[in-house]
């Protein structure tokens, strides 16, 4: 099992790999000398994993840590398989391997937002357990205080997350997130359709889904008390009809392929959703290429050149600037 370990900074990082590539696999090489009392043999065997973890941070290259993400996907026994990963936020959002159970949080994340999104990394295979062991600092007033409201406070922790600033359904909200909405409220509204694989069961519900239509189309309708009765029912039957669509175009996909799931988290099948700079999108036809959902707000355009001219027309060199 791979252990997958989160840190608020890299400072905190940098001492537990230490620990990591020390102590940690020094006591592992003589972990079946434990014995209790009277014990001819100890329960453990001794273990040997890799003298220097895996590490997800900012100063990794990209390319690396691309790399770092499909070891992570192999099972023990297969070469460069990975015992031991370090990161810090980055892990937050994108990191979408399931076979991952055990995660090691060393201190309680600035935001609740933070917290929830980064221990979803492990536990996500719904046929195995996942285990997440949060290590907080009796020093720090506000980990002592997660530590004193612990069990009720993770029974709630979603009416912690912090608001965000949004405007709802306009034009380009729209095009950037009805896609993942409307998924997302098929996948887990419906029980027969949330398994990772089950993107192609769309072809047996499809008239069970229209609850997605009027969820969101409601929502939209509701969203703004200042809109007239005309505006509101305008903007209702223009979200009705977006959600139509794709709900349409997805069966679509689905009668033309063999097997599809949501996104690439588990065997060969095709995915549903595309990252917005995913270079396979381009090659998807048009229907397929409205399914496009967003995993950072940093990757949500493509790379643009920026020119500076000046008053007459002409640009600026470098030196200029």
């Amino acid at each position: 099992m791979t252990l997958l370990g989160y840190f608020n900074s890299l400072r905190e990082l940098g001492g537990s790999r230490r620990i990591v590539e020390d102590e940690v696999n020094s006591r592992l090489a003589r972990y079946s000398l434990r014995k209790r009392v009277n014990e001819t043999e100890g329960l453990f065997a001794d273990r040997q994993i890799a003298y220097e973890p895996a590490e997800l941070t900012s100063r990794v290259s990209t390319n690396v840590v691309a790399e770092i993400k499909s070891y992570l996907a192999l099972l023990f026994h297969e070469k460069k398989h990975i015992d031991v990963a370090l990161a810090t936020n980055m892990i937050s959002v994108g990191l979408d391997i399931t076979r991952l159970g055990l995660m090691v949080v060393l201190g309680q994340p600035k935001t609740a937002s933070e917290y929830i999104q980064s221990t979803s990394r492990v536990g996500r295979d719904e046929n195995r357990p996942g285990l997440v062991i949060t290590l907080l600092n009796i020093h720090r007033p506000r980990d002592r205080s997660h530590y004193e409201r612990f069990p009720a406070w993770h029974t709630s922790f979603y009416r912690s997350v912090e608001a965000t600033s949004v405007t709802p359904f306009s034009p380009r909200a729209i095009d950037r997130g009805i896609a993942a909405i409307t998924v997302a409220l098929a996948r887990l509204g419906h029980p027969g359709m949330t398994a990772p694989p089950r993107a192609i069961e769309i072809l047996q519900h499809r008239q069970d889904l229209e609850y997605v239509v009027d969820a969101i189309s409601d929502r939209a309708e509701m969203h703004d008390k200042e809109l007239d009765a005309v505006e509101a029912e305008a903007l209702r039957q223009k979200i009705r009809g977006r959600v139509k669509d794709l709900l349409d175009t997805w069966e679509h996909i689905a009668s033309q392929k063999i097997s599809l799931q949501y996104q690439q988290e588990v065997g060969q099948a095709p995915p549903l959703l595309f990252d917005p700079l995913d270079p396979e999108l381009e090659k998807q036809p048009m229907s397929a290429r409205k399914f496009k959902a967003q995993r950072s707000l940093r990757d949500v355009e493509p790379t643009v050149n920026l020119w500076v001219c000046n008053p007459d027309g002409f640009e600026v060199e470098e030196d200029e600037k």
